[in-house]
């Protein structure tokens, strides 16, 4: 009878309901919105977790190359009561002492006269010399866990040689505590897998060729089910056969119930990786609960999670989303809210059967019976695993799918053959086989999207799967079958183990404080042999370059800095392809969206104006041989292509070829295309045979035809220095702000950009600071940064060499630098450590030139000479990421990079009224809250400015700099402040890290030299040399002052959004016609200036 009226149990069932549906809902809606997010968070944790158990599962016998008759065996425990010999422990013992025996067995020695030092060598080592545990202050050897004598000496078991003629040393433990056993497993295991020498762990033998490791682990399954196979029973046998055959039905089944809804592969295998993450997942939490489950278990009970897990709610899942998504078209659906509302209709039956599944699992791993209660809790954390990724990981991939298919609909504007899923193939096409394995393995044989949904959700497949569950336990608790205990034990009744018992207990009886009863545990042997040539499965010419592979792998994968970038590019990375992804899915504009120009007063006031007629673009032709020279390698109609043999014999002459000829020779793989201007001599003519290659091989095949320029440029100047597989060259319009008073020069800034109004905005600021006397910039600074990392065996070692370093090393290092070239030279050095690394960044001059390879080559040499006094010193990367080149970093804002430059100005308030429309005040209040206050709001490093990054980018491609770096050289902080009596402005522009040259990289391309020669500042200093690149450096912060002074005044007066819209448009306005009265009441309003400014 219930004590609650009636009505409150369906009343507290729906509370429940409601609430698992909402939780559900909401993880749902977070993975159908943002799919690319969710699934690489899963495929995250779910990589951290398989290098986490592929590094436990490295210590287990599945990894172990020598396999021997031992290799399963379970300890043995035997016990003597007063003395009598060793027997079965009784189940009404007392408290008895513990001792453990640990053997090591030495197989195959030589002769006894040689064998003896080495054997003694080898006892003293690990009796003395091995150390547990690896991670604590306190550690012990043998001596400290050994059993103590009433002399305090270790209760001592003379070595012998069994009737095999090998060599057992026992040793005993003292294991009262479970901390003593623990720490006398782990000394066994560190013995198990030390390093090879005189004598080879078996367990370890597999190490020294980690290229066979799928073939021994393959290898060691295969045995390992052959020795299960011999010593169980036939019910087992049987059990565990119907297991798998149940498994491989359970995945066949899965593949073919997704064919039928249309997905051949994709979401099967996505319920399949789903299934893998639970596992991982799940078997990770087993283990960090301390719950052990071995090998054999696991694999005996891998087909009973594969059932137990099943696969019929990612069906029914993808069954409620996919008739969801057909009941309305697909082009004006809304993904997740699609998906979202098949969710909410599965969500709570599924949880529920789920629950009810687990539930009975936790019963049996009640039970306490060995290999059950593991599997059971096991199962029962991989559901729960399961049901999260289920709503997690494939409802991402599920939107993704759709949302991907609704993309490609949309894109074929309403092909009624694009749809995302495949129809499904009609049962009369199949034969006769087909028809069978599909009715047998397939949830139902009716139409998927069919009108009998009851009947295809009907739960009679999970009430099974329950009932199988609940069997297999009950099967297991009433001793039917025993498909999950653990191997055989130690039988210690073989000649050597009973007498090493024999001796063991006269040794223990001789000890005036021994009691009794005691209780021994007698692990079976670690084995070793003696160390002899090995025949190899492959030569060492295969297997040298891939363990220098895994070496590679190993230093930089798995390098704790070089991982964080590779973190930090992943989320680049993923950023990038959620946004791309955002972008693509978004509805394209047709021309009834198409928004208005205008807004709708104007609309009304101004009459439409018939459409101006559309002028045809000219048509653009194929790029040919223009040039005199090389018209006689065009084509003509009389002049047919020869055949590929012949082509063939003149590829020494390539001047007899044609440009198709050549073409042909190309593709047929007998001239390398990176190399046409080595094989043909002319530059222009590689250029464009390599241009018509890319064109045709292309998917649009346009580049051919396109407007790309390819002729009359400095080719000789590009190869083997600025560009690789060069088409042609980009034009960008290059315009003059100024000319600006800096230092009493007037310079004209040459700025090369396609953003409007950049040039003109920074020209008002030259003028504004022209009218108040020019601009004075000071170098406080010269050094150009590297970084290298270097790695010692300990944090103390690379402490060692940091104090080397800033005493007596500080010059050798110098002095090796120094010698590497004639223009750098070390400034000074700043050392960091992190760990075992030590970060070393070199600041020197490089006299004209930006000197990034000029310092990487004296790097080189400075660490070659700190190799020799360090000699444990690795060398991580020439560049540690400490220098900082090309990306963003406070240590370029703090200790500069480069060249570090001030600029200031003092302009009268006259002209901040006359020219920038402004005031002084104003422009101060602003400066403050946008750029000093604003910027640290955001957590800003560097960017206390307006639009620094504009003007110094402008002038670095026109002058042939570097582009990328300016991440780092737009560093700059802007300062304003009312002067004299707060009439006049005082502003500066602060830039620590402006990384310019005047020689080598872009500066070589005519164009871009020409550019420094209007500057004055091109090629090398003739007398004093870095002279010319820092005066190029204190021109652009002059410059970017300009650029700052003209934005920041046009933000205080408002005129941003109309220069932008007046000077920043790129379609032309529709014309008015002359009778069409304004809007002011007939006065044609006269632009105001100087309102070109760019944001």
């Amino acid at each position: 009878m219930s004590l609650l009226p009636r009505g409150s149990t369906r009343g507290l069932t729906s509370s429940y309901a409601s609430l698992v549906g909402k939780g559900i809902h909401r993880v749902a809606q977070v993975s159908a919105r943002h799919p690319i997010e969710m699934i690489v968070s899963v495929l995250m944790a779910a990589s951290f977790a398989y290098f986490y158990l592929f590094n436990l599962a490295r210590s287990s016998d599945l990894f172990i190359g020598t396999r021997s008759a031992t290799a399963h065996l379970s300890p043995a425990i035997v016990y003597s009561a007063q003395g009598e010999p060793f027997g079965l422990m009784p189940d009404t013992a007392g408290a008895p002492v513990k001792l453990a025996v640990k053997q090591v067995l030495i197989t195959s020695a030589p002769s006894r006269h040689e064998s003896r030092p080495a054997v003694r060598q080898f006892q003293h080592l690990i009796e003395n010399d091995i150390y547990v545990p690896d991670n604590s202050a306190h550690q012990f050897n043998y001596q400290g866990l050994c059993y103590k004598t009433s002399h305090d000496q270790c209760l001592t078991v003379q070595p012998f040689t069994t009737t095999n003629n090998d060599y057992l040393i026992p040793l005993v433990f003292n294991t009262s505590t479970h901390v003593r056993h623990n720490l006398a497993d782990i000394w066994e295991h560190k013995v198990a897998t030390l390093p090879s020498s005189e004598f080879i762990s078996s367990s370890s033998a597999s190490q020294e060729n980690a290229f066979l490791w799928v073939m021994i682990v393959s290898r060691n399954i295969f045995f390992h089910l052959c020795e299960m196979i011999k010593v169980a029973d036939n019910v087992d046998i049987v059990v565990v056969l119907v297991g798998y055959v149940m498994a491989i039905s359970t995945v066949i089944s899965l593949y073919l119930n997704m064919r039928s809804m249309g997905s051949r592969y994709t979401l099967a295998t996505a319920v399949v990786v789903n299934g893998l993450f639970s596992f991982m997942l799940g078997f990770l939490t087993v283990h960090m609960l301390g719950i052990k489950v071995h090998a054999s278990t696991l694999a005996e009970a891998l087909p009973f999670l594969v059932v137990t897990i099943g696969f019929e709610r990612h069906f029914k899942l993808t069954k409620s989303v996919l008739m969801a998504h057909k009941k309305s078209p697909v082009p004006k659906q809304t993904i997740w809210k699609t998906l979202l509302m098949a969710v909410d209709i599965v969500a709570f039956p599924l949880a529920r059967d789920c629950c009810i599944e687990i539930l009975v699992l936790c019963l049996g791993a009640k039970s306490g019976i060995g290999g059950l209660r593991e599997f059971c809790l096991l199962s029962a954390i991989l559901l729960a695993f399961d049901l999260f990724f289920m709503f997690t990981w494939y409802t991402a991939v599920l939107a993704l799918k759709l949302e991907l298919g609704r993309i490609r609909e949309i894109n074929t504007l309403g092909d009624d053959n694009a749809s995302l899923f495949v129809s499904p193939v009609s049962q009369a096409k199949k034969d006769l086989i087909e028809k069978t394995v599909v009715k047998a393995l397939s949830n139902n044989d009716a139409d998927v999207f069919g009108k009998d949904d009851v009947k295809a959700n009907d739960p009679l497949i999970g009430r099974i799967k329950l009932l199988l569950i609940a069997g297999f336990v009950g099967m297991q608790v009433l001793n039917i079958c025993s498909t999950f205990e653990s191997g055989p034990q130690l039988d210690v009744t073989q000649p050597a183990v009973a007498d090493l018992l024999h001796t063991l207990l006269d040794a223990y009886k001789m000890d005036t404080n021994a009691v009794f009863p005691v209780m021994v545990e007698v692990s079976p042997s670690v084995l070793f042999h003696t160390a002899r040539s090995r025949w190899q499965l492959f030569p060492d010419t295969i297997v040298q370059p891939l363990a220098s592979l895994f070496d590679v792998y190993d230093v930089y994968i798995q390098h704790p800095v070089i991982s964080k970038w590779l973190t930090v590019a992943l989320f680049v990375s993923l950023f990038l392809n959620t946004y791309l992804f955002n972008v693509v899915r978004q509805p394209k504009p047709t021309a009834a969206t198409t928004p208005l120009t205008m807004d709708n007063t104007q609309a009304t006031k101004l009459p439409v104006a018939p459409a101006p007629a559309r002028v045809p673009s000219p048509a653009v032709h194929p790029p040919t041989h223009r040039r005199q020279h090389h018209r006689r390698h065009q084509n003509n109609d009389d002049q047919p292509i020869r055949s590929l043999e012949s082509c063939m014999t003149l590829l020494h002459s390539p001047d007899e070829l044609h440009d198709e000829e050549i073409v042909t020779l190309v593709q047929a793989g007998k001239m390398a295309p990176y190399a046409l201007e080595k094989t043909l001599g002319d530059f222009e003519r590689a250029v464009s045979i390599r241009r018509s290659l890319i064109s045709r091989a292309s998917m649009t095949k346009t580049l051919e035809a396109s407007a790309l320029p390819l002729e009359n440029y400095h080719y000789d100047k590009v190869m083997g220095a600025c560009c690789e597989n060069v088409i042609g060259y980009m034009p960008l319009p290059v315009g003059i702000a100024g000319p600006m008073n800096i230092d009493g020069d007037l310079i004209h800034i040459p700025m090369a950009t396609t953003e409007g109004c950049l040039v003109a905005s920074t020209a008002r600021g030259c003028k504004a600071i022209n009218a108040g006397g020019g601009a004075a910039t000071v170098v406080t600074a010269d050094g150009m940064t590297r970084g290298p990392c270097v790695e010692f065996p300990s944090a103390v070692r690379a402490a060692t060499c940091k104090l080397w370093l800033e005493a007596e090393g500080y010059s050798i290092i110098t002095d090796a630098f120094n010698s590497t070239s004639r223009f750098a030279r070390v400034r000074k050095l700043k050392m960091a450590i992190a760990g075992k690394l030590l970060f070393i960044r070199f600041s020197t001059t490089t006299g004209d030139a930006m000197g990034m390879n000029m310092i990487s080559k004296g790097c080189e040499k400075a660490l070659s000479v700190l190799q020799e006094h360090f000699e444990d010193m690795q060398i991580i990367s020439l560049s540690g990421n400490y220098c900082t080149d090309k990306k963003p970093a406070a240590i370029n804002w703090i200790e500069g990079r480069g060249k570090s430059v001030v600029s200031e100005a003092v302009i009268p308030g006259s002209v901040v009224e006359k020219v920038l429309k402004t005031s002084v005040a104003a422009l101060v209040e602003l400066n403050t809250s946008k750029n000093l206050i604003g910027s640290a709001m955001a957590g800003s490093i560097g960017g206390f400015n307006a639009h620094a990054a504009n003007i110094l980018t402008a002038v670095y491609l026109a002058t042939g700099q570097d582009p990328a770096q300016n991440v780092e050289s737009s560093n700059c902080i802007t300062l304003m402040k009312a002067v004299n009596d707060g009439q006049d402005l005082h502003i500066s522009c602060t830039m620590p890290s402006i990384e310019v040259g005047t020689i080598g990289g872009g500066t070589i391309l005519p164009p871009q030299r020409s550019m420094l020669d209007l500057l004055g500042v091109s090629g090398p200093h003739p007398d004093q040399p870095g002279k010319n690149a820092q005066r190029l450096a204190r021109i652009i912060c002059a410059a970017v002052m300009a650029g700052e002074l003209s934005l920041l005044s046009a933000l205080a007066a408002g005129h941003l959004v109309k220069a932008h819209m007046a000077h920043n448009r790129g379609t032309t306005a529709a014309p008015v016609t002359p009778s069409t009265t304004p809007a002011n009441g007939g006065a044609t309003p006269t632009p105001e200036l100087g309102t070109c400014i760019r944001s």
